[in-house]
């Protein structure tokens, strides 16, 4: 066997691998039994049907559309200046290393930190706290893909407009900003993903009036043992899935991001 085929026949063997638990939730999800069990005693949609009847699934839904939206939006004001001035070389190299450093830190330990910085403040399960903290998370997202999206820019674009007398904010919002669209886009998108996914810091800061849907999938499997959480995970991997693959044809999503 050749090279290529070995290494074609390795990666179907990790792509089988990361994609087997998906396979199993999805035949869960469609279980007509009770409870958990594999593989399940017959097929149904008695729990798709529970979960469009679930009023708390379909609050904390709401609360973390809600949550993400104004993450994203908060990511993209803040990080987008902040991406600028790195990729223009105007920022010291220690910014760089700032923004991206709460990915060096594991979720527990900075969920933990973040409670400790809100509580005193009266943040704890509140909104404001919960955008906080999700836009520490967030932030070092957006300014990576968009810093690597604006260096590959040609900067003599931004100087030709100077010298037809645009200001630099005129020449940012005509030429720099539509050029740099596709990285926008790439980064809200995963910002709102990694926004609605995140769990871990969440646990910290939410509570009895304030919770998001993965908080509540995970307080869900604490007491209960039905395919009810099977069903939310599948609807999310298909509304996640067409996301991106919309985003993907409109702008590229996977070149965009493969570059970071």
């Amino acid at each position: 066997m050749k090279t290529g085929g070995v290494t074609a026949l390795l990666a179907s063997f990790g792509y089988a691998f990361l994609l087997a638990p998906l396979v199993l939730v999805g035949v869960m999800s469609f279980s007509a039994d009770s409870y958990m069990s594999f593989p399940p005693s017959g097929f149904s949609l008695r729990w798709f049907e529970a979960l469009a009847q679930n009023t708390a699934m379909s609050k904390a839904a709401r609360s973390s559309v809600i949550l993400a939206a104004c993450v994203t939006m908060l990511a993209l004001l803040v990080g987008l200046p902040a991406a600028l001035a790195v990729a223009r070389g105007q920022a010291p190299s220690w910014v760089a290393a700032l923004l991206s450093a709460p990915l060096l830190l594991p979720s527990l330990v900075l969920g933990l930190g973040l409670l400790m910085a809100l509580q005193p403040l009266a943040l704890v399960a509140t909104w404001p706290g919960l955008v906080l903290a999700h836009l520490v998370v967030v932030l070092p997202f957006v300014t990576r893909i968009m810093t690597t999206s604006l260096a590959a820019l040609p900067a003599d674009l931004e100087a030709a407009a100077a010298t037809l007398g645009a200001s630099p904010l005129r020449a940012f919002w005509r030429i720099t900003l539509p050029l740099a669209l596709p990285g926008v886009i790439a980064s809200a998108t995963l910002a709102f993903l990694v926004s609605f996914d995140e769990v871990v810091i969440s646990l910290f800061l939410v509570g009895p009036r304030l919770t998001t849907l993965s908080v509540a999938m995970f307080r869900y499997t604490e007491s209960r043992t039905d395919p009810l959480v099977a069903a939310v995970a599948v609807t999310l991997i298909v509304l996640t899935t067409l996301v991106v693959v919309a985003v993907d044809r409109l702008v590229g999503f996977s070149r965009t991001v493969g570059r970071v």
